[in-house]
């Protein structure tokens, strides 16, 4: 009995030895300060870091944008929102910043190539308008950064592609309008934000958002087409909406077979209806010839002999 107390005894002293070791353990590598030390013990309690919390995209399909908002452009001048509107073109909207690392310059990359696969132009058919989300960014940084992107065109866009910046805050209104979530890491000096572009109507209501860092053009194309709401008179990018949809879950436009079915089908009477109309005509037309050059034959006397009595 006595041997068995000892053991628990020595078991009890090593765990008491022990705790002072682990709760060291506990605390090494926490902040100093306090503040920081409840902001990382909060940051465990979550499976994201504080940073990425609110940070992603929620679509807001048919929110209208305040027109009103005020921005600097890459002139240095102030500009509203709604100027960029007054064309009635529909608008690609991408909020970016211009010191980003590598985000936003793939997504500005895979905006210019897809705009270069697009057979319609920046400031004809549609406008493109980039807002930066960093308040610190001037006017003089939008402008280096449009004429970085203008000189890989081989058409020219200038005119229809705007380089903005924040005032008052706005492009954080802004963002909240068209469900575009952000934050800014201190740690990192760099903002954490999702690559999409939004496309707007010419009423400035959000219209469609594509995803990622390369865009097809067929996507592109049909979402101009469905925002621009039959103002430019897009007959085949019509017809494809036919039979293209927009899935969310694909987030791109996928064949729509009900409606493709339904095409087929009016396709085939209308190839039908013109083989037969061609056949009958064919029909007419050589019944009407036989008509008018035969005659009829005397009965008993063959065509072309005289008979004398």
């Amino acid at each position: 009995m006595n041997f068995v107390l000892k053991q628990f005894g020595i078991l009890a002293a090593l765990a008491g030895m022990s705790m002072p070791i682990f709760a060291q353990h506990e605390v090494i590598g926490m902040p100093k300060n306090a503040e920081e030390r409840a902001r990382v013990l909060e940051d465990k309690k979550t499976s994201l870091p504080r940073e990425m919390k609110g940070v992603g995209i929620e679509e807001k399909l048919g929110q209208k944008v305040d027109l009103n908002l005020s921005f600097v452009g890459e002139g240095g001048k102030l500009h509203r929102l709604g100027d960029y509107f007054a064309s009635g073109r529909p608008v690609i909207l991408n909020l970016v910043y211009y010191k980003c690392p590598m985000l936003c310059n793939l997504t500005l990359n895979a905006q210019v190539s897809v705009l270069k696969e697009l057979a319609w132009s920046p400031g004809k058919e549609f406008d493109v308008v980039t807002i930066s989300i960093d308040p610190t960014e001037t006017s003089e940084m939008a402008q280096e950064k449009k004429s970085a992107y203008m000189s890989n065109f081989d058409r020219p866009v200038s005119g229809g592609w705007h380089f903005l910046v924040d005032y008052q805050g706005n492009v954080k209104k802004l963002a909240e309008q068209v469900g575009f979530g952000y934050n800014y890491d201190a740690v990192q000096r760099q903002y954490a934000h999702s690559a999409a572009i939004m496309v707007l109507t010419p009423q400035g209501m959000v219209s469609r958002y594509l995803y990622g860092i390369k865009f097809k053009e067929r996507d592109l194309r049909l979402a101009l087409t469905e925002a621009a709401q039959d103002k430019f008179g897009m007959s085949f990018e019509k017809l494809l909406l036919m039979c293209f949809h927009y899935d969310p879950s694909a987030k791109s436009y996928v064949l729509f077979a009900t409606n493709v079915m339904r095409l087929g089908g009016v396709l085939v009477v209308l190839i039908l209806g013109f083989v037969l109309f061609r056949f009958w005509r064919h029909e007419f037309l050589t019944r009407d010839t036989r008509g008018g050059s035969s005659t009829p034959p005397v009965a008993g006397i063959p065509i072309g002999k005289s008979h004398l009595s």
